[in-house]
Protein backbone atom coordinates (compact mmCIF):
# COMPACT_ATOMS: atom_id res chain seq x y z
CA UNK A 1 0.00 0.00 0.00
CA UNK A 2 0.83 3.57 -0.62
CA UNK A 3 0.77 6.59 2.19
CA UNK A 4 0.91 10.01 2.20
CA UNK A 5 2.43 11.55 5.55
CA UNK A 6 1.86 15.39 6.25
CA UNK A 7 4.60 15.13 9.41
CA UNK A 8 5.12 17.99 11.63
CA UNK A 9 8.53 19.13 11.25
CA UNK A 10 9.89 22.02 13.84
CA UNK A 11 13.50 21.84 14.77
CA UNK A 12 13.67 23.79 18.24
CA UNK A 13 11.21 24.81 20.57
CA UNK A 14 12.02 28.57 19.30
CA UNK A 15 11.75 27.68 15.78
CA UNK A 16 9.08 28.09 13.20
CA UNK A 17 7.10 24.14 12.15
CA UNK A 18 5.42 23.02 9.62
CA UNK A 19 3.78 20.48 7.70
CA UNK A 20 6.25 18.25 5.76
CA UNK A 21 4.71 16.16 3.13
CA UNK A 22 6.32 12.44 2.15
CA UNK A 23 5.61 10.05 0.22
CA UNK A 24 5.82 6.27 1.65
CA UNK A 25 5.32 3.46 -1.37
CA UNK A 26 5.32 -0.28 -0.55
CA UNK A 27 4.15 0.00 2.94
CA UNK A 28 3.07 -3.37 3.95
CA UNK A 29 -0.63 -3.52 6.02
CA UNK A 30 1.37 -5.69 8.31
CA UNK A 31 3.59 -2.83 9.77
CA UNK A 32 2.76 -0.94 12.67
CA UNK A 33 2.47 2.90 12.17
CA UNK A 34 6.51 3.68 13.96
CA UNK A 35 7.61 1.20 11.47
CA UNK A 36 6.84 3.02 9.03
CA UNK A 37 8.23 5.88 10.30
CA UNK A 38 11.22 3.92 11.16
CA UNK A 39 11.03 3.23 6.93
CA UNK A 40 10.99 7.12 5.69
CA UNK A 41 13.43 7.90 8.06
CA UNK A 42 16.01 5.28 6.71
CA UNK A 43 15.02 6.55 3.36
CA UNK A 44 15.79 10.11 4.74
CA UNK A 45 19.22 9.19 6.26
CA UNK A 46 20.21 7.76 2.91
CA UNK A 47 19.65 11.07 1.07
CA UNK A 48 21.61 12.97 3.89
CA UNK A 49 18.52 14.36 5.26
CA UNK A 50 17.27 15.38 8.78
CA UNK A 51 15.51 12.02 10.00
CA UNK A 52 11.87 13.15 11.73
CA UNK A 53 12.57 12.67 15.76
CA UNK A 54 9.93 10.96 17.36
CA UNK A 55 9.38 8.68 21.00
CA UNK A 56 9.15 5.52 21.57
CA UNK A 57 10.23 2.87 23.71
CA UNK A 58 8.89 -0.60 24.41
CA UNK A 59 6.66 -0.66 21.09
CA UNK A 60 4.33 -3.04 23.18
CA UNK A 61 1.80 -0.96 24.37
CA UNK A 62 3.19 -0.80 28.01
CA UNK A 63 5.77 2.33 28.30
CA UNK A 64 3.23 5.19 26.97
CA UNK A 65 6.32 6.92 24.89
CA UNK A 66 4.72 6.73 21.85
CA UNK A 67 2.93 10.41 21.78
CA UNK A 68 1.73 11.26 18.54
CA UNK A 69 -1.72 12.43 17.27
CA UNK A 70 -2.27 11.31 13.83
CA UNK A 71 -5.44 13.32 11.93
CA UNK A 72 -6.44 14.88 14.62
CA UNK A 73 -6.30 12.12 17.30
CA UNK A 74 -4.14 11.01 19.98
CA UNK A 75 -2.43 7.93 18.72
CA UNK A 76 -5.06 7.61 16.03
CA UNK A 77 -7.91 6.33 15.22
CA UNK A 78 -7.90 2.81 16.46
CA UNK A 79 -9.71 3.34 19.90
CA UNK A 80 -7.77 1.94 23.28
CA UNK A 81 -4.18 1.46 21.23
CA UNK A 82 -0.98 3.23 21.34
CA UNK A 83 0.48 4.54 18.10
CA UNK A 84 3.33 1.56 18.50
CA UNK A 85 0.31 -1.02 18.22
CA UNK A 86 -1.55 0.29 15.52
CA UNK A 87 -1.24 -1.37 12.16
CA UNK A 88 -0.86 0.03 8.61
CA UNK A 89 -4.43 -3.24 7.91
CA UNK A 90 -6.38 -0.35 9.57
CA UNK A 91 -5.90 2.58 6.72
CA UNK A 92 -6.93 2.21 3.39
CA UNK A 93 -4.68 2.19 0.58
CA UNK A 94 -3.50 6.07 -0.67
CA UNK A 95 -3.95 7.40 3.05
CA UNK A 96 -2.96 10.55 3.78
CA UNK A 97 -2.16 11.15 7.34
CA UNK A 98 -1.31 14.48 9.04
CA UNK A 99 1.08 13.94 12.44
CA UNK A 100 1.61 16.19 14.79
CA UNK A 101 3.54 16.27 18.85
CA UNK A 102 0.87 16.62 21.71
CA UNK A 103 -0.04 20.25 21.56
CA UNK A 104 -0.67 21.51 25.49
CA UNK A 105 1.59 24.19 27.47
CA UNK A 106 3.02 21.87 30.24
CA UNK A 107 3.90 19.85 27.58
CA UNK A 108 6.56 21.98 25.50
CA UNK A 109 7.87 20.38 22.17
CA UNK A 110 11.64 19.89 22.10
CA UNK A 111 12.03 18.67 18.16
CA UNK A 112 9.33 17.71 15.23
CA UNK A 113 6.80 15.06 17.44
CA UNK A 114 8.77 14.99 20.82
CA UNK A 115 7.16 17.04 23.61
CA UNK A 116 8.92 17.17 27.17
CA UNK A 117 6.32 14.86 29.59
CA UNK A 118 8.49 15.45 32.39
CA UNK A 119 5.52 17.50 34.13
CA UNK A 120 3.71 14.60 34.42
CA UNK A 121 7.56 12.90 36.57
CA UNK A 122 7.06 16.18 38.82
CA UNK A 123 2.91 15.48 39.58
CA UNK A 124 3.93 11.79 40.70
CA UNK A 125 6.87 13.19 42.85
CA UNK A 126 4.58 15.43 44.82
CA UNK A 127 2.38 12.36 45.80
CA UNK A 128 2.32 9.63 44.14
CA UNK A 129 3.05 6.75 46.59
CA UNK A 130 2.74 5.85 49.77
CA UNK A 131 5.57 6.42 52.54
CA UNK A 132 5.05 3.28 54.59
CA UNK A 133 8.06 1.14 54.47
CA UNK A 134 6.34 -2.39 53.26
CA UNK A 135 9.72 -4.17 52.96
CA UNK A 136 9.28 -7.68 51.01
CA UNK A 137 6.54 -8.54 49.30
CA UNK A 138 3.71 -9.70 52.34
CA UNK A 139 1.34 -12.87 51.85
CA UNK A 140 -1.36 -12.07 49.36
CA UNK A 141 -3.92 -12.71 52.20
CA UNK A 142 -2.61 -10.95 54.87
CA UNK A 143 -4.76 -7.68 53.97
CA UNK A 144 -8.23 -8.21 52.97
CA UNK A 145 -9.53 -5.91 50.44
CA UNK A 146 -12.77 -6.12 48.78
CA UNK A 147 -13.11 -7.42 44.86
CA UNK A 148 -14.61 -4.33 44.14
CA UNK A 149 -11.83 -1.71 45.16
CA UNK A 150 -9.26 -4.60 43.96
CA UNK A 151 -10.60 -4.17 40.74
CA UNK A 152 -11.25 -0.54 40.36
CA UNK A 153 -7.29 0.08 41.79
CA UNK A 154 -6.06 -1.94 39.03
CA UNK A 155 -8.24 -0.52 36.25
CA UNK A 156 -6.68 3.05 37.72
CA UNK A 157 -3.36 1.76 38.19
CA UNK A 158 -3.49 0.41 34.19
CA UNK A 159 -2.54 4.39 33.19
CA UNK A 160 0.80 4.37 31.24
CA UNK A 161 1.11 8.06 31.43
CA UNK A 162 1.27 8.91 27.78
CA UNK A 163 -0.75 12.28 27.83
CA UNK A 164 -3.32 10.94 24.93
CA UNK A 165 -5.87 12.45 27.47
CA UNK A 166 -3.65 16.15 27.70
CA UNK A 167 -3.42 16.02 23.83
CA UNK A 168 -7.31 15.00 23.06
CA UNK A 169 -8.99 17.48 26.04
CA UNK A 170 -9.49 21.01 24.57
CA UNK A 171 -8.24 22.31 27.85
CA UNK A 172 -5.24 20.46 28.01
CA UNK A 173 -6.62 18.98 31.15
CA UNK A 174 -4.78 16.28 33.29
CA UNK A 175 -7.61 15.24 35.36
CA UNK A 176 -7.69 11.97 33.82
CA UNK A 177 -3.72 11.14 34.85
CA UNK A 178 -4.04 12.75 38.10
CA UNK A 179 -7.34 11.18 39.03
CA UNK A 180 -6.17 7.59 38.23
CA UNK A 181 -3.00 7.57 40.08
CA UNK A 182 -4.58 8.79 43.27
CA UNK A 183 -7.24 6.61 42.98
CA UNK A 184 -5.41 3.21 42.30
CA UNK A 185 -3.85 3.95 45.71
CA UNK A 186 -6.32 5.80 47.22
CA UNK A 187 -8.53 2.76 46.96
CA UNK A 188 -6.15 0.44 48.79
CA UNK A 189 -5.52 0.10 52.58
CA UNK A 190 -2.08 0.61 52.19
CA UNK A 191 -3.16 4.59 50.68
CA UNK A 192 -5.13 5.28 53.57
CA UNK A 193 -3.28 7.04 55.75
CA UNK A 194 -2.17 9.76 53.36
CA UNK A 195 -5.11 9.83 51.37
CA UNK A 196 -6.12 13.52 51.66
CA UNK A 197 -2.70 14.56 51.57
CA UNK A 198 -2.17 13.10 48.40
CA UNK A 199 -4.85 14.18 46.57
CA UNK A 200 -4.13 17.69 47.71
CA UNK A 201 -0.53 17.35 46.72
CA UNK A 202 -1.29 16.33 43.20
CA UNK A 203 -4.01 18.82 42.18
CA UNK A 204 -1.28 21.43 43.69
CA UNK A 205 1.54 20.32 41.37
CA UNK A 206 -0.94 19.81 38.25
CA UNK A 207 -1.99 23.18 38.96
CA UNK A 208 1.36 24.47 39.11
CA UNK A 209 2.75 22.57 35.97
CA UNK A 210 0.34 25.05 33.46
CA UNK A 211 -2.38 21.81 32.74
CA UNK A 212 -6.04 23.03 32.21
CA UNK A 213 -9.22 22.58 34.32
CA UNK A 214 -11.46 19.95 33.27
CA UNK A 215 -14.72 20.73 31.89
CA UNK A 216 -16.06 17.30 31.86
CA UNK A 217 -16.08 17.02 27.04
CA UNK A 218 -14.96 13.41 28.10
CA UNK A 219 -12.25 12.71 25.41
CA UNK A 220 -10.02 12.23 27.44
CA UNK A 221 -11.25 8.97 28.01
CA UNK A 222 -12.25 8.09 24.31
CA UNK A 223 -8.48 9.03 23.62
CA UNK A 224 -7.31 7.22 26.45
CA UNK A 225 -5.79 3.69 25.29
CA UNK A 226 -6.23 1.93 28.38
CA UNK A 227 -9.82 3.36 28.62
CA UNK A 228 -9.27 4.74 32.17
CA UNK A 229 -12.52 5.86 33.20
CA UNK A 230 -13.72 9.66 33.62
CA UNK A 231 -15.46 7.90 36.93
CA UNK A 232 -11.91 8.36 38.70
CA UNK A 233 -12.42 12.39 38.05
CA UNK A 234 -15.33 12.20 40.01
CA UNK A 235 -13.70 10.35 42.91
CA UNK A 236 -10.74 12.86 42.74
CA UNK A 237 -12.95 15.55 42.77
CA UNK A 238 -14.87 13.91 46.27
CA UNK A 239 -11.18 13.16 48.04
CA UNK A 240 -10.18 16.68 47.38
CA UNK A 241 -13.61 18.45 48.50
CA UNK A 242 -13.44 16.06 51.51
CA UNK A 243 -9.60 16.80 52.09
CA UNK A 244 -10.04 20.50 51.48
CA UNK A 245 -13.08 20.98 53.61
CA UNK A 246 -12.29 18.83 56.95
CA UNK A 247 -10.43 19.84 60.14
CA UNK A 248 -6.97 18.93 60.22
CA UNK A 249 -5.61 17.36 63.79
CA UNK A 250 -3.72 20.38 65.18
CA UNK A 251 -0.32 19.05 67.09
CA UNK A 252 -0.87 19.68 71.06
CA UNK A 253 1.26 22.03 72.95
CA UNK A 254 3.71 19.85 74.89
CA UNK A 255 3.72 21.41 78.48
CA UNK A 256 5.65 18.85 80.43
CA UNK A 257 3.03 17.48 82.82
CA UNK A 258 2.52 13.88 82.76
Amino acid sequence: MNVTLHVWRQASRAATGEFVRYEVPDVSPDMSFLEVLDVLNQRLISRKEEPIAFDHDCREGICGACGIVINGRPHGPQRATTACQLHMRHFPDGVQLWIEPWRARAFPLIKDLVVDRSAFDRVIQAGGFITARTGSAPEANSILVPKRDAELAMDAAACIGCGACVAACPNASAMLFVAAKASHLGLLPQGQPERSDRVTKLVAQMDAEGFGACTNHGECMAACPKEISIDFIARLNRDYLKATLAPRPQAKEFTGAA
